[in-house]
């Protein structure tokens, strides 16, 4: 399972990844807008934090309209189960302090996971070759944050990820706004953007007039 890119896009379009939604409505909302994924942060830490068991009727109702990501941060393997047991789960995104090796494990136990990773300079980036995966996240660097803090990512490390890795589906995070993304996807070129900060009135609150001006600039 894991071996399949998360998104199925048309070449030339690229694919936006709504993160952090807490309600069976607002998914709904997004979905229609155009989102081609939803994340759902199952991270107790995070301000856009839902319970697995409350998410769970209406990620079901959703199952067969776009993928459905769950968000993790240094998840154990009963956890990571649990969630991929569920069936109200597409993929698993690993946004913690996960190592290559802890990766290509829960990879070859059948999790359909894959890694995102905050990144600052060529170093880090150079680092990210050793995790395996058709599909790569880069965040924005955030040492205290593990994603969703609104810090913008240096795009040149972005593109020379997607030239470096033909074959990898690139997602762009970090800092993503309406009014920078059409520029962000035009100097990177990636498969995929992912925005949740960038689109809310307040945490775990998304302004849908921002998400759809978000999906319509990506796609410009």
């Amino acid at each position: 399972m894991s071996e399949r890119p998360v998104f199925s896009t048309r070449p030339g379009r690229v694919a936006v990844k709504i993160c952090g939604i807490r309600t069976g409505a607002q998914a709904e909302a997004i979905i229609a807008a155009g989102a081609d994924a939803l994340g759902i942060n199952f991270y107790p830490k995070s301000k856009r934090f839902i319970a697995l068991d409350e998410a769970l009727p209406w990620l079901n109702e959703i199952g067969n309209l776009v993928p459905r990501v769950a968000v993790t941060v240094n998840a154990t393997d009963d956890e990571l189960e649990r969630i991929a047991d569920s069936g109200g789960i597409d993929w698993i995104q690993l946004h913690g302090n996960e190592t290559p090796d802890r990766l290509t494990s829960l990879i070859q136990q059948g999790f359909p996971v894959f890694r995102a990773l905050g990144v600052k300079n060529k170093a880090m980036l150079e680092s990210a070759a050793t995790y395996p995966g058709t599909t790569l996240l880069l965040d924005a660097y955030a040492p205290t944050e593990y994603g969703g803090s609104g810090e913008t990512m240096d795009w040149t490390l972005g593109a020379q990820a997607v030239q470096q890795w033909p074959d990898r589906q690139i997602i762009l995070a970090g800092g993503l706004v309406p009014d920078n993304v059409a520029r962000a996807v035009k100097q990177v070129q990636p498969a995929g953007v992912d925005v949740a900060s960038g689109i809310e009135s307040e945490p775990g609150i998304k302004d849908l007039g921002l998400v759809r001006a978000f999906i319509e600039a990506a796609r410009e």
